[in-house]
């Protein structure tokens, strides 16, 4: 699953008439990179939520699809369903129907171009006792505290000293949204709008949730400047 529901509000103007993840870096939108790398390792089934402007995003990968013979797209629309985005948690709910017992979730206004979707890793999750698998990164300058301790073994932790940041790439279970980890019912026909933070903390607490630091370039794509440095940067080189 593609999260490409946000309104951008950080990088405006360039968002007022075009979706984040439709803005281009080395000529190529945002989220077309995951896709490109998650179709090229086999994972050809994809689900996309949308809410601002999700009609262009529907368009740019309708096309996209075309290209790309045995790509299967699903198109979760918030927006026209509901008026607005559900927030990650609340997305994600939304498209479960459409999604298997075990599933990536990525941001799609996250670069990440080294980033390898490995059969290896997803057969590894299957085998674990974990509802989620997820990759940290170092600090970036905009999030110097982090978000989750890693210990020892691989588990995440809510509170440590040293703390990375979530990249926003991960492997998840289908019952990390059902109860007792998440209260909204499957398929969120009331769009519910839910965080995504509150579901992992009660799992971390359990031991429910693993992770691996990821070192490869990666950036979180959240402001103008960001994009334009990146930008002006060799492909594939970021922080």
């Amino acid at each position: 699953m593609i999260l490409a529901a946000g309104r951008g509000s950080r990088m405006r103007p360039l968002t007022d008439t075009c979706p984040k993840p439709l803005l281009e870096v080395h000529g190529q939108p945002l989220m077309q990179w995951p896709m490109e790398a998650l179709y090229d390792n086999g994972f050809k089934r994809l689900v996309i939520n949308t809410a601002w402007l999700g009609e262009q995003i529907e368009a740019k990968f309708s096309d996209w699809a075309s290209t790309h013979p045995a790509a299967q797209l699903h198109f979760s629309h918030e927006g026209r369903d509901f008026g607005a985005a559900l927030e990650t948690a609340g997305g994600i709910v939304r498209a479960l129907p459409h999604l298997g017992d075990v599933f990536w979730v990525l941001a799609g206004d996250i670069y990440a171009p080294d980033f390898v979707f490995d059969h290896t890793e997803v057969a590894r999750f299957i085998a674990s006792n974990q509802l989620a698998h997820l990759w940290l990164v170092p600090n970036p300058a905009h999030n110097p505290l982090g978000d989750f301790g890693l210990d020892a073994t691989g588990l995440l932790l809510n509170q440590a000293e040293s703390r990375l940041t979530y990249s926003t790439i991960g492997l998840y279970r289908r019952e990390l949204f059902e109860r007792p980890w998440c209260e909204v019912p499957s398929g969120n026909v009331d769009g519910t709008v839910a965080a995504l933070a509150p579901v992992l903390r009660s799992a971390i607490a359990a031991g429910r949730i693993s992770g691996s630091v990821y070192s490869g370039a990666w950036t979180d794509v959240g402001t103008p400047e960001r994009l334009a440095m990146l930008n002006r940067l060799a492909p594939h080189h970021a922080s």
